[in-house]
Parts: C-alpha cells; structure tokens; sequence
C-alpha cells in the first residue's frame, strides 16, 4: 500500500472494490495551536470482496473501528494508510479518530497569523491529494461522495465550506455545519476559518438551452456570491470589480455550456500564503490573497487576476460537475479552463485582447516548457501523486490549451461548444476521460479525431513553421508553407490549422493586406491562393495564432520587424512578431544583444501592457543569460537599465506602462542613474511625475539598491526595519524578507542559502518564496559561485526531507543558473549520472542543466 504516493494501479483495485456514499467529518479548531482533532464516519458499499485501505496523514490515530469492531492498529503508518482487511460484499462504516496537524506549506489545512493584527486564518488546500491530511478518505477522484461537515471554531469565526452553514452556539465556541449533498471528489471539499471580511452579492441571470441541455434544466438563474479576504486587506478589496467579472463569467458560461451552475452558492476566498493561483473547490474557490492589490499595479495585473477567476469557475462544470477518472486527464482538466478563462475574457469582459496575451504569455510559458528534456506528452503517465505532482507546467496547462485552441479551429466554434455541451449533460456528477469528450466532440463536428488526438496528445516538441517562396517581377511566383518535425521528440509532423498573412508598410503603418487560412498536413502545403500576389514585407505564418508552433520568420521578414516593429498596428500580429523574435533568440538564431535593442526601440511603442511586460522581462534574461558576459559588463547591463528608464520617463505620467517600467528597472542590475532615481523613490519621493510612490514599489526599490550594494549591511538592515516600522503587514513582512536575503555580502548568501534548503524546514511556503528571490536577486551571481556543488550534496536530503511539492521549489530555486559553464554542466552531469535518483529530482536538475546549456550556447553565439 502507498497511501502517500498513491499509485494509478492502487486507484482502479479500489475503484474495482467499492464505492463511497458518504463522509461525515468533525473537527475542531479549537484545541491547539499545532494540531487538532478530527474525526471521520466513512460510509461505503463493497461491490467485490477483498482487502484495501484507508488514507490518512496525522499526527495519530487514537482509534479505528470497522462496522462497530475496534480494528486499531499499533503501528500506524501515515505512508501505508490505515488497513481495512477482509471486507465483504455489502455496506460499511468505518470511524476514525485523529490528531492532525496544522499546516505551513499551503497543504492539507494551512494556519496563518496576520502579523498586522494578530487574527487566525485557516483554510484548506486537498489538491491532488491532501484531504487525507483532515480527514480519513479514500483520497482519488473517481470515488465521489457527499458529505456532512461539523467545524468546531470560535463563536466570533467565519466558518465558509462548499455549502451554506447552520451554526450551533455553545459560548465561546460554536460547531458550523454543512451538507455537501452533490457528490464530490475528495480533493474538491473546502474548510475555511477565520474572521474573513465578507461581501455578499448576488447574479440573476438566464440559461440558454441548446439542444444538448438536459431535460429540466431552469432557465431563470438566481446564484448568491460572496468574497472574503483578511480584516487586515479590506480596504484594499475592490469588491465591486470582482463581483463584475464573476457575473460577466457566470453570463458567459451559461450561456454556452448549456448546463446550470450546479453548486448553488459561489464564494470567493481571498486567503493568504497560497502556494499556487487559485483553487477550484466547488462553490468557495480559493484564491492566493496577493491578488487583493495593496499598492498599485498594472492593468495586466488586474488581467491575470480576472483569468484566474474565470479560469476557476470554467472548473465548476469542467472539474467539478464532470470530473476527471485519475490525474492522467489532468492536462484536460488544466487546460480546458485556461481555454475558457480565454475565449470569455476577450468575449465577454473588458480584457477583449485577451488572446493577444494569450499567444504572449501561456504559449511562451509553454514553448519553454516543450523544449526541456523533461517535456512530455500533453496526455502523459501519471503512474503515481508524485509524478502528477511534477505535471502542474507549461504542458499541461499551456500547451494543452493552445491546443484546444487549434481544435476549436480545426472543428469550428459551433461544433467545439456542442460536444463540450454533450460532455456536461453526459456526465454530470460524474467521471469522465478524454476519450468520452473526443466522442462527443466527433458526434457534434463529424469529423473523425482519432488521427489528431494520435498527432497533438501522444507527442512531445513543436512544429516549425516557415514560408516558402519565389518572387518574379514583385509578385510571389510560388508559395508554400512548410513545417519542421517536432522537437524535441520523434520529428512527428502534424495537422495545423493555420493562417498566412501579408503585412506591408502603408502610410506609416504596418497593416495586414492578404489572409489564407487553411489546413497544413504534411511537410509542404502549396498556397494557391498568393501565387501572383504582390510580395510583401512581412509573411506571417500562423497569423491569429490559431495553432500551436513556432514561427520561423524569413531573413526579410524579420530584418523588417527589427526596424518597424512600432508600426504593426494590430496588437495580435505584432505580439506573434515579438514572440518570433524572442524564440529565435532563446535558439540562437538571434543574437541576444540585437533582441535588446529591439525591446529598447520597440517597447517605448507597445500598447498592449501585457506584452510589455512579458518583452522587458525577456531582454532582462537576455543580458543576464543569453548575452556575452563581457559585453553585458562593458555594454549592456547599463543600456537595459537605461532603456527601461528612458521608457519610464516617455510613458504618460501616472500609467501602467510608466509603472512596468519601473518595476522591470527594480529586477534588473542598476546603473548610475538608476541608483540616484531609486534612492528617492526609497525616501518616499516621486522622481516622476504620475509615478505612485507606495510600499510595494518602495520595497522593490529598496531590494534593488541592497543587492547593488549602495547600502553597507547594518545600514541595509535599518532601511529594512525603518520601512517595516512603516508597513508592518503580511506583505511588508516578506518583503523584509527578502530585501534582507538580498544584502550582497558572501556571509549572508551562505546563511541564506543554509536556511532555504534546511531539513526540516522552518520556513512557510511565502517566506521560503522571498527568500530564494533575494538570494538570487539581480547581481547575486559573483556570491553565489560554488552554490552548485552545495545544491548537489543537499539535494537528496532535502527530496527525501520535504514534501515533493515543497523540495522542487527549494532545488529549483536555490540550483545553479548562474553558474554557465562547461564545469558547471559537467558538474550537473555527474550528479544526474546516479541510477538511483528519484523520478521528480532527476527531472528538476536536469531541466536546469538543459537551462545552463542554453545560455552557455547562446553565449557563444552572441559573442561572435
């Protein structure tokens, strides 16, 4: 039995066993600081006689009984989980009673002190597999269940679950009760306690019926909406907004996926010291408390934050009503709500140019990911909760979803959200797999999607594209599209949906004048349709990214991109010049030196913030990666910084292009200049005019002149405490934190460094974050030579030592990426040489191996 790191084999004997009815849980909050009390009644019926188990991660287990009988063992193991041996065909009960423990990490049930008033908060976090952390279960998606939920907590206490509360007074203390009558996978269940601040709302609204709704569906909607944050972050709660965007999803939703909200309430919790974006636990999502903006941030902040909130509720029906059957449809899971959050942004929102950024961010996200020798198929093994563990990336989540995006394209809109439609109705309460939505979706499109899933889902790498041309008199006399087979991988080609434009120079403005869409299958695909066309001065293939590939500009094409990337007028085709232009330099087809004056040239121009952002923190890597060392010393460092300067004096005073680039000058190696305009920004001063001068941009500030070493140590430790003196919030707190891990000093990187990779470790998953970004901050390299020989030795004992989750974020943060050289590589090589590593921390490594090998690369190019 692997209770803990539950095998896809264990899942499905379990699944064959029995079915779960019904979990009643008591805990209470009340008892310690530490741990506390729980105690579960499993009901379930075995369908075929045999032996199983039960999991469960506690401190101990005082007693189990099995239909009455006390079957508790002496040896409990949290790893082998709690045994339940010879059951026989029928209905049982088993009852437990533990001690468990509070969390730091943001798993199971994770407690927090608000340093800025004192007041708990608690919330859980099950996803993929951390209910068994509160509550014994039968910890897998496909054993759904309902459950009754008594929460002992302080009477003065919010108690939100995924269903409403009846509360019961006893004093000081109160039980909050709740019945989850829908059935639900284990890893959907939330507890949240605390004295949230709470704003109620309510969104009345229609269903539209299409003929794949089921029968009795309402078609008039009434859905109560609450959101909650700390008391310390309410006045920073932009409630109204929030309430906004989440009708603006709810109309969306309902009206395409032909199935009501099946959860009755729906809150929002904003809660603190989450590890990741959000959680989507049916009716009360969590979401990680950062985005209640506390000081003044970007538009394309407030952007992301509405994709994540849409994001998650697309999981209402997709996730939660329809639930995957094992973690092997994750990928479909993750990338079908990043795809909704997506299409209802730019639909139904004010964030219209939502797939601008898509094709900026999640695809760049995405063809790093597919590069790495770690890449995996979007439909991959996922034989055990440690290997799923390791597939929240880029896959998953990005590549799953541009493709989702090309299939929408290949089948059309209609057809897409009629199968999708079909799955809702098909399934619902349920679980279901990818090959269950394939069927709907051929059922609905009449197209036969065997052969594209075969090319798009069982493949790792990307295609390629290039145009292929001849011109005669001005005019293309042939024109071919032609695709790469995919790399990394087998060299698999594949069928894209594609777009050809033409783009020239007219009256000042690059403007497109020519589009062919048309279906790519095959090496080369003749285009007709340009032959006799005037030539152009930009060939864009994949215009409209409407699929997934990389963009191989020709010789021509980018020479006229690098001096006219200012004048494309629409933002998608100038986002896909950007992205051309950064992917041939990661490959070093581009040298990075030249991709750095493109961004100082062209950045000034951008209209699209989120773009911008995306392009400084490019150039950023560019100079400290991917450009000559001594160019970067004698050249570069200081035109980047410059640039981005220059670029925050050009904005229009007060705007989020102005503040993006001065947040991009705070991560980057400062010049002269730089230092004098973050010194007033440190006193409190706008250098500026419009330029917010609040803590958030005061800390950024701060880091970066310590990590330049414009401060001596115990006058970097007095800013830090005269700023907390001024901000002493959860926020300022860790941003302290990290500005102390930034002090350029070879004493504090070392006791930095032994803090961060400590076994066990003390610090919280939040404290852990800012630590790793101040020791590794801008300009940290030259004290951290010889940090990778120490990341090797410690690496074993930190996987074993940690939870996986919290290891890989350790190991990678504290891995040597600064060290780029060939003793570097060899020294990586020589620890990946081991047979016997684990599968999660071979993979770790070596992606920051193939990282290190890539800029040593490009390097070396750039200095040609």
């Amino acid at each position: 039995m692997s209770s803990i790191n539950l095998t896809r084999v264990e899942a499905a004997n379990r699944k064959r066993l029995l079915e779960v009815s019904h979990y009643s849980i008591d805990v209470d909050l009340t008892a310690s600081e530490e741990v506390f009390p729980s105690v579960t009644v499993v009901d379930f019926e075995v369908i075929e006689a045999g032996d199983t188990f039960l999991d469960l991660r506690a401190r101990s287990v005082e007693r189990v009984e099995l239909d009455g009988a006390d079957i508790t063992a002496a040896d409990y193991d949290p790893a082998a989980g709690i045994a339940l041996l010879g059951l026989g065909v029928g209905k049982h009960r088993v009852r437990v009673t533990a001690t468990c423990e509070y969390s730091r990490t943001g798993q199971g049930l994770h407690r927090f002190v608000d340093p800025a008033d004192g007041e708990v908060y608690l919330y859980t976090q099950f996803e993929t597999a951390d209910a068994k952390r509160v509550f014994a279960c039968f910890d897998q998606p496909d054993l759904k269940a309902t459950y009754s939920l008594a929460i002992t907590a302080p009477s003065d206490w919010k108690v939100i679950t995924n269903s409403p509360q009846e509360v019961e007074n006893r004093g000081e203390s109160s039980v909050f009760r709740s019945e989850i009558t829908t059935p639900l996978s284990t890893y959907l269940v939330a507890i949240c306690a605390g004295k949230y601040h709470e704003v109620t709302d309510t969104w009345r609204g229609e269903l539209t019926h299409h003929p794949e709704t089921p029968a009795g569906q309402p078609t008039e909607l009434e859905i109560p909406l609450a959101i909650y944050c700390r008391q310390s972050l309410a006045q920073f709660l932009d409630a109204e907004v929030l309430f906004e965007e989440t009708k603006q999803g709810f109309e969306f939703y309902h009206a395409n996926f032909g199935v009501a909200y099946p959860f009755g309430k729906y809150d929002q919790l904003f809660v603190p010291e989450f590890n990741a974006g959000a959680m989507e636990n049916a009716g009360a999502v969590t979401f990680r408390d950062e985005y209640v903006f506390s000081s003044k941030e970007t538009r394309y902040r407030y952007e992301r934050r509405c994709e994540t909130i849409l994001h998650e509720m697309a999981h209402m029906w997709f996730g939660d009503l329809v639930t995957m059957a094992w973690w092997d449809d994750l990928w479909l899971n993750e990338s079908f709500a990043t795809w909704s959050a997506a299409i209802s942004q730019a639909e139904n929102t004010k964030f219209d140019t939502a797939w601008v950024t898509f094709a900026n961010v999640e695809k760049s996200w995405a063809y790093q990911q597919d590069q790495l020798p770690s890449t995996h198929p979007i439909s991959t093994d996922a034989s055990d909760i440690e290997t799923v563990e390791q597939n929240f990336d880029g896959i998953t989540y990005a590549k799953g979803a541009s493709v989702l995006k090309q299939l929408q394209a290949y089948v059309g809109r209609e057809a897409f959200f009629a199968g999708v439609r079909q799955h809702f109705a098909s399934h619902a309460f349920s679980n279901a797999t990818f090959a269950d939505l394939l069927e709907a979706l051929e059922k609905a499109s009449g197209r036969d999607l065997s052969g594209w899933a075969g090319q798009w889902l069982k493949t790792t790498g990307i295609n390629t594209l290039s145009a292929s041309f001849e011109v005669s008199d001005g005019a293309y006399s042939s024109f071919a599209l032609t695709q790469s087979g995919a790399q990394p991988g087998a060299g698999e080609l594949r069928t894209h949906r594609v777009a050809v434009g033409l783009y020239r120079l007219i009256d000042g403005t690059v403007q497109r004048t020519d589009r062919v869409e048309l279906d790519l299958n095959g090496a080369r695909q003749d285009v007709p349709e340009l032959v006799g066309v005037k030539k152009a001065d930009l060939v864009l293939v994949n215009d409209d990214d409407l699929t997934y590939c990389l963009i191989d500009l020709d010789p021509e094409s980018l020479a006229f991109v690098v001096d006219n990337i200012d004048k494309i007028a629409d933002p998608m085709a100038r986002t896909l010049c950007w992205s051309a232009a950064w992917e041939m330099t990661r490959d070093g087809r581009m040298r990075a030196r030249d991709f750095v004056a493109l961004a100082a040239r062209g950045a000034t121009h951008e209209t699209e913030i989120a773009v911008l952002e995306r392009v400084l923190m490019q150039a950023s890597r560019a100079v400290a990666s991917y450009a000559d060392p001594e160019w970067a010393k004698a050249t570069g460092r200081d035109l980047l910084a410059n640039a981005l300067l220059n670029g925050a004096r050009s904005a229009e005073p007060g705007s989020d292009f102005q503040l993006a680039f001065v947040q991009a000058l705070a991560k980057v190696e400062l010049s002269a200049e730089a230092v004098d305009f973050f010194r007033a920004v440190v006193d409190g001063d706008s250098p500026l005019e419009g330029l917010a001068v609040d803590s958030g941009l005061r800390w950024w500030a701060l880091t970066a002149l310590i990590a330049a070493g414009e401060y001596p140590e115990d006058a970097a430790r007095e800013k830090i405490a005269a700023l907390l003196a001024e901000d002493n919030t959860s926020a300022g707190q860790v941003a302290a934190t990290r500005a102390a891990a930034a002090i350029p000093t070879a004493e504090v990187k070392a006791t930095v460094f032994d803090e961060v990779t400590a076994v066990p470790n003390a610090l919280t998953n939040l404290e852990l974050r800012h630590k790793l970004e101040g020791l590794t901050f801008a300009g940290s390299s030259k004290l951290l030579q010889g940090c990778g020989e120490k990341t090797f030795e410690r690496a074993r004992k930190i996987w074993a030592g940690l939870s996986s989750d919290v290891a890989l974020h350790v190991i990678g943060g504290v891995y040597p990426r600064w060290e780029i050289s060939d003793e570097a590589i060899a020294s990586a090589e020589r620890f990946l040489g081991a047979d016997d590593l684990p599968g999660g921390l071979r993979r770790v490594v070596s992606e920051g191996k193939a990282g290190q090998e890539r800029a040593l690369r490009n390097r070396r190019f750039d200095a040609q």
